[in-house]
């Protein structure tokens, strides 16, 4: 480690060494090449060939040799991805970098039978070979970077911690290292479902693109791969299935560039590696939800991708680009803005920031029972709250997204509004809520929402967070609450960035459900809430001066190059939904739906997906969701349908599950398999 730790040490010394000579630092590689692609396969060890398409430069002198930039995902490249993967690796490659976009083993046209999860023990085992595999390419140099959104980004950093030889560098957006907590399947460690199980079961059983065989050998393992939501379902709290792929955040010793957005849910990662990773490590923050800077549907919108050459230029080239020299953080501090969910620019301003950031002053107000937020504990009291289960939908269905006006679901939770602000209050990090609870139920779960209320009453969500309260000592060994017993529960909310203006004011909102975002506790029941006294209900704002140095200026989006003979409809997510209520029998339903159409050259493509979700207020045990994905496929003159329907419930003690997975061909049912499981609720 040591000896590792030494060259990476040189390395830096004799780049800062040329740099000190150098008048400037020097701009990113420009675009001199064409582009060339080339598909072939890798192989493994085991004789299973993955499938890469390169994305080379072209037009190279005899002996020039390239860095490779790897991008390894499930979603299948030369379809579902194809369009977003020219625009990235046809940028990267006329600037002297070759993109190797790899499907994972047992989706799209890699060979092999899926894994039974994400980020698997075979994902990573066949990195290490992927990695190794480019570095000795005669046109290589040697050297490989990672990149990617999402799942591109989880494992850059999960390849990152694995220490492969030849990777220098990673550049993860909107990612994170924490599985249980902060991933789509338990949300603040309370069971979650939603759009991605139907994909990713459904795309388990798809042949790869442009051929789509039927031939048993390929086919029949796929749709054969047992559902991926079901393996989740069985692991309900943080236990050795989760950390399996995960090393310590503070072993990472690779150069990592992050990118984030406020609108996404796996904001968290960045101050926390921020605050624990020593390598060298930089990171943007900006109003952007799950997506790229440049295709947000929240903006301003930003490039990246020069950023991303700067990066890679310099630790895979050597070419010095002055990134040392860049702030640690840049992050955008938002204004306030109107309730609403619409694609919309945020007010705001970028800062240059360290962790934590400049100026930081912790910010206490208390909890109080005149429904007050107070900058002192006046008084004590006790408030109490009858569990609405079906009580949410307008918080969203993640810690992502603009979302519509927080007074639907304030209806239903004890609210504390600050007095009127007299002048403006920034925040910037994660604030930390102490509550003092009590249930009459063994189990109880309590959200806490922070907004801003504006004078004429309209409430825009900034942040929000939960906790299981059968976790509250333990997210691996969960135990269930004393009936009446108060306990202290410490909950940090998600990271936020925000100005309140002067006039308005601060909002906390405690509710003990966000359906459908999260599933119910199953037992109807009363929470209390304890104020003042020792160990006060409150919350800990982090507060930093409004205004702070401005960062170098961001460049606007360049034009993106479009793949040829493909026509793209508007993705699936993040959709639309609908809620009805039945208020005489205590009765809601929530319907998400979901749609795209893309044509490609061997024929029209069609996605649709529809999850509805239902809820009983007099027996939340009984909660309910189903869901279907279908994929139609035209392809050398027949429609290949396949087809998924989830269908997920529960009672006090047991999840009923049951996932059927068809392949059609015009019309005809070619293959079926049903997969059905009753799982005990681990404190759920």
């Amino acid at each position: 480690m040591l000896s590792r730790y030494m060259g990476w040490f040189l390395g830096i010394l004799a780049l800062a060494s040329t740099a000190a000579v150098a008048s400037k630092p020097l701009p990113p590689s420009p675009p001199r090449y064409r582009v060339h692609i080339v598909k072939t396969f890798i192989p493994m060890k085991d004789g299973v060939k993955l499938a890469v398409t390169l994305y080379m430069p072209d037009g190279a002198a005899a002996r020039e040799r390239f860095p490779a930039l790897l991008e390894y995902l499930p979603y299948r490249k030369d379809d579902d991805t194809l369009s977003g993967d020219y625009g990235t690796h046809t940028y990267f490659a006329k600037r002297g970098f070759v993109g190797a976009r790899v499907d994972i083993r047992g989706f799209g046209a890699s060979e092999g039978v899926p894994p039974d999860r994400e980020y698997s023990a075979q994902e990573q085992h066949d990195g290490d070979e992927i990695i190794a595999w480019l570095a000795r390419q005669p046109w290589s140099n040697g050297k490989v970077g990672m990149l990617g959104i999402s799942w591109g980004g989880f494992n850059s950093i999960q390849m990152a911690l694995r220490r492969p030889p030849a990777l220098k560098a990673i550049l993860a957006v909107e990612a994170t290292e924490e599985l249980f907590m902060e991933d789509v399947h338990d949300i603040d460690g309370v069971f979650h479902f939603d759009e991605f199980e139907l994909t990713m079961d459904l795309d388990q059983g798809r042949s790869g693109a442009p051929d789509f065989s039927l031939d048993e050998a390929v086919i029949g393992p796929r749709m054969n791969s047992p559902p991926w939501s079901l393996n989740y379902l069985r692991h309900q709290h943080d236990d050795g299935f989760w950390r399996a792929p995960l090393h310590p955040i503070e072993q990472l010793q690779i150069p990592t560039f992050l990118i984030g957005g406020f609108q996404d849910g796996y904001r968290d990662s960045i101050p926390r590696m921020l605050e624990k990773v020593n390598a060298p490590l930089k990171a943007w923050i900006g109003p952007w939800n799950h997506n790229f800077p440049n295709g947000s549907d929240y903006g301003p919108l930003y490039e990246w991708r020069d950023q991303a050459v700067r990066w890679f230029d310099f630790w895979l080239k050597g070419r010095d680009t002055g990134v040392l020299s860049d702030p640690r953080l840049v992050v955008y501090l938002q204004h306030w803005h109107p309730p609403e969910s619409k694609t919309q620019d945020v007010p705001g301003e970028w800062r240059a920031e360290q962790w934590p950031p400049n100026g930081l002053s912790p910010t206490t107000l208390y909890l109080q029972p005149d429904h007050q937020l107070a900058s002192e504990d006046r008084q004590t009291g006790r408030d109490q709250l009858r569990y609405v289960p079906s009580a949410g939908v307008e918080a969203g269905f993640w810690w992502g997204e603009l979302l519509t006006d927080q007074r639907p679901v304030d209806a239903y939770s004890l609210v504390y509004d600050s007095e009127v602000l007299e002048d403006e209050l920034a925040i910037l990090g994660r604030p930390r809520v102490t509550l003092q609870v009590s249930a009459d139920a063994p189990l109880a779960d309590w959200f806490v929402r922070l907004s801003d209320v504006s004078p004429d009453g309209q409430v825009t969500l900034i942040t929000g967070a939960g906790i299981n309260g059968a976790q509250r000592d333990s997210i691996a060994q969960p135990t269930d609450l004393t009936p009446g017993k108060v306990y202290s529960l410490s909950v940090e909310l998600h990271l936020a960035s925000w100005v309140f203006p002067k006039g308005h004011r601060v909002r906390i909102a405690v509710s003990n459900a966000l359906w459908p975002m999260m599933w119910p506790t199953p037992y109807p029941m009363t929470t209390s809430l304890e104020l003042g006294g020792g160990d006060a209900s409150r919350i800990v704002l982090p507060r930093i001066p409004v205004h702070g140095a401005a960062p170098p200026a961001l460049a606007s989006p360049e034009p993106i190059d479009e793949a040829p003979g493909i026509e793209e409809g508007h993705a699936a997510w993040p959709g639309e939904w609908t809620v009805s209520r039945d208020e005489a029998n205590q009765r809601s339903t929530v319907i998400w739906r979901g749609k795209n159409a893309t044509s490609f050259p061997w024929g029209p493509f069609d996605h649709f997906e529809r999850l509805t979700y239902d809820i009983d207020d007099a027996h939340p045990d009984m909660a309910h969701v189903q869901g279907d994905s279908e994929y139609s496929q035209s392809v050398g003159g027949h429609i290949l349908t396949w087809h998924g329907h989830h269908d997920l419930s529960s009672d006090a003690h047991t999840f009923f599950y049951k996932y059927t997975r068809t392949l059609r061909r015009d019309g005809t049912v070619i293959r079926s398999k049903t997969w059905t499981d009753a799982i005990p609720r681990d404190h759920q």
